[in-house]
Order: structure tokens, then sequence, then C-alpha cells
């Protein structure tokens, strides 16, 4: 043995003796010294304790994340230096597979809270940049990309293919560091979108549960009803979006009539054959996205739509969209027409230029607002006649019980997803803006008959 050692185990030997007797310790089956070796003589020589993991580092992210939605943003900065410039700047790897394994927690909790893939990126793309919504993007596409396919309802996959989420980078390495330089970012700036991406997602409120998890679902779950055919829903875009895009009132108004006849027919014709096969009457809902400005005001139509065409509505004011509870088919007309009817009422509410009084003061934001009530209000009376003109009243004795039946389950539906709404009155304020808006919403008249449909 060296001098050196020497020396060591005598000034050991003296501090133990200043201490006084310690409790023994267990000794160890091997090691560098032998079998004799005691933990604590072997600590001398082994290895320095092993780094943090990517769980770890997952919960880090999580932490500031956490301080960031508090109010924090600092948080957020430091953490994102330390782990790109720090001590962990050689384990960048480890560091973007913690932010995927993150993201990823907090999906799989707003899964089963309800939220939807459309509904994660509406949100995001409203609240942050264009690089958080691409980054929620592939997550997504990364969270459905684990799980079978068979176990993955059929409307959640629609959703992600209509999101274009799908997996582009290589699967032997994490995301975020294939994703950053895709978007030509350091290593920090990607983690610092992590955090403000993860802070957002985590107060996300919870939802009534319209779809199973990914993971979770099976044939029974995501088998659908039967939606609106094809080819119907072909011939009906197509003449609503002759309406969107003519400069022309009368031409809008044929137009939307056809496509609303077309549209009810369709769906008593379809009611006519549920009520001869006795099929089982189902129902599910959807969750339809409002862009600003006048939300409020634009919920109103989407209300007017779906009562029109046998649905319940509720509207989150705090979100920005309104959620339908009805038949799927029922759903699937009112969703379009919500989306055309939208257009047109846009493109009428603007042709009406801009309000300000004698005096300088802006009128605008309050006539817009009318408006959009008044063209809602009138819309859907509109719609309620051209329902009841779209059968014809010898088919009733067969078509009012399943229509019945319908209502039935659409009702027991909406109260089990819905149990504590409230119903909420809106006020106008601007006369011009409400007479505009009805003569437009005349404009756009839907009463039509059944003769004339030649689509």
């Amino acid at each position: 043995m060296g001098q050196r050692n020497k020396e060591k185990r005598a000034a050991k030997k003296r501090k133990r003796q200043r201490r006084g007797p310690t409790p023994p310790r267990d000794r160890v089956s091997s090691g560098p010294h032998g079998p004799d070796c005691t933990c604590d003589e072997a600590s001398d020589f082994s290895d320095p304790p092993p780094g943090p993991t990517s769980e770890l580092l997952s919960n880090t992210l999580l932490a500031a994340a956490q301080t960031h939605a508090d109010g924090d943003p600092s948080a957020a900065a430091a953490c994102a230096r330390e782990l790109a410039e720090g001590p962990f700047a050689d384990r960048a790897r480890m560091v973007s597979t913690a932010a995927g394994m993150a993201i990823g927690r907090i999906l799989d909790q707003l899964w089963h809270a309800g939220w939807l893939p459309t509904d994660v990126w509406e949100l995001i793309r409203r609240r942050l940049d264009s690089a958080a919504t691409s980054l929620v993007v592939d997550a997504i596409a990364a969270d459905t990309a684990q799980h079978a396919a068979a176990t993955v309802d059929e409307r959640w996959a629609t959703q992600v293919r209509q999101l274009e989420a799908t997996v582009w980078w290589d699967h032997d390495s994490p995301h975020l560091m294939h994703w950053a330089e895709r978007i030509g970012v350091t290593l920090e700036a990607a983690l610092l979108c992590s955090i403000g991406l993860l802070a957002e997602l985590m107060v996300f409120p919870k939802l009534p549960q319209i779809l199973p998890p990914p993971g979770t679902a099976t044939r029974a779950t995501s088998a659908s009803a039967a939606g609106v055919d094809q080819k119907v829903l072909a011939r009906v875009r197509g003449l609503l979006a002759k309406a969107e895009s003519t400069q022309f009132p009368e031409e809008a108004e044929a137009l939307s009539a056809k496509a609303q006849e077309l549209m009810n027919r369709h769906a008593f014709e379809r009611a006519l054959v549920d009520a001869d096969t006795h099929k089982q009457q189902v129902a599910t809902s959807i969750r339809l996205w409002l862009d600003s400005p006048y939300v409020d005001a634009k919920s109103h139509l989407v209300a007017a739509v779906a009562k029109a065409n046998r649905c319940r509505s509720v509207f989150y004011p705090k979100i920005g969209f309104v959620a339908l509870v009805g038949e799927e088919m029922d759903l699937e007309i009112a969703e379009l027409l919500v989306t055309s009817l939208l257009v047109q009422a846009t493109h009428a509410m603007v042709a009406e230029g801009k309000h300000v009084t004698y005096t300088g003061t802006s009128r605008t934001r309050s006539f817009r607002r009318s408006f959009l009530v008044s063209y809602a209000v009138r819309i859907g009376e509109r719609l309620d006649e051209a329902a009841a003109n779209a059968h014809d009243p010898a088919e009733d004795a067969r078509l009012l019980p399943v229509l019945a039946d319908r209502s039935r389950v659409v009702e027991e539906t909406f109260q089990q997803m819905f149990s504590h709404t409230v119903e909420r009155s809106t006020s106008v304020t601007n006369g011009a803006g409400w007479n505009a808006g009805r003569a437009a919403a005349d404009r756009a008249d839907l009463g039509v008959e059944r003769r004339h449909v030649t689509a």
C-alpha cells in the first residue's frame, strides 16, 4: 500500500474516533476492494450518482409550465435556458424526449377530460402562435400513432387526418430535435415553446365526453350511424358554395333554398327508412368553433340552425364554441348550413359599411352585433318554414313517431351531457342593425317548396 493511501486511512480512523462509535453497516457482497469492504470505505472509489432521467426532466418541464400558468413567465425562460445551455446541454436527446413525454402526458389527461384533437388545435391556434400550433399538431400525431388503429374511434381518426397530423420525423430520435431544426430555432427556443404550450394546455377546463380516448375505442363504440349520402352532400356543398360567392342576393336566395330543401328531403326520407326498419335512434354531439369578432352574436345563428334541424345547443362563451347534440345526419346538415350562413351573413354585414353618428361616434360594433342577432332570428323562422314544407303531410303517420323517438333520445343525451345549463337573453342596442340583419336574412330566404328542387 502506498504511503498516501496509508495517510488517508489513518486520517479516516482518527475522524471516526473523534465522532465516537457508529452503528454497524451492512456489507456489500462484492466490490472493487473485495467482500470485506464496507459501503463507507467503498464510497471513495465508486462511480458518481446517476444523472436525471427523461422522466425527471419531464417533471421539471411540467413544474416550470405550472409556474408559468400561475403567472410567472420567468420560470419558463430560466428552465429552458438551463436545460439547453447548462449541465444538460450535452444531453439534448434526453431533454427532447422529456419534452415529448410531458406534452403527451397532458394530452392524455385532456382526452380523458372530454377534449378532441380539433378542439385542442382550435384553442391553441387562437391563444398561441403558429409555432406552438404546429408543435401540438405533431404531438397529436405522435399520441395517435402509439395506439392500434382498431382502438381509435373513427371520428377521432377523421379529425386527426383533417389536421394533417402525421409522424413525419424519424421514429428513432426525439421529435423536438427534428421540429426545432425544421422551423429553424434553437433547442432553448423549442423548450420555451414547449413550456408555453404545456402551460396553456394545463388550464383547459373539463368538457363532456363525446368520443372514447384513443386506445379505448372498440368496434362497437367507433361504429357510427350513416350520415348524409355523399352524393347528396356534394350537391348541397356545390349549391352553398355558389350562394356564398355570388354578388346577387336573388341568386344566393335561390341556391340556398335548393340546398336547404334538398337536405331536409334527404333527412325525412332517411327518417322514413328508420320508421320502416324500426331502427333504434342514437344521438351524439359535435362542437362548432366560432371566430372572433362577435362570437356571442354568431352563436345565436348556430342555435337557430340547430333548433330547425332537431338539435339542441349549448354555447361556451369563454372558450368560443357551440356544442350541438342530435342525430348524426341532422348534425351534419346543421354544421353545413352554419358554415355557409356565417359566410353569407358576414358578407352582407360588411357590405353595410361603417356606421358613425353625426357627432363622429362609431356605432359600427353595435350595428354589426345587432345585425347578426337579427339575422339569426329571421333565419330560424325561415328554416322552420322550410322544414314544415319539406315532407308530405300524408307521410306524417309514418314519420312523426320516429321523429318523436329521435327527439326523446336527443333530449336524454343532452341532459346527460349538460345537466347545469343556464338560459341567457341578449339585448339589441342598434335598431338600424336589427332591420338590416332581418332584411339580409330575407334575401337569404330558405323557405321553398319541394316541387322546385331540380339540383
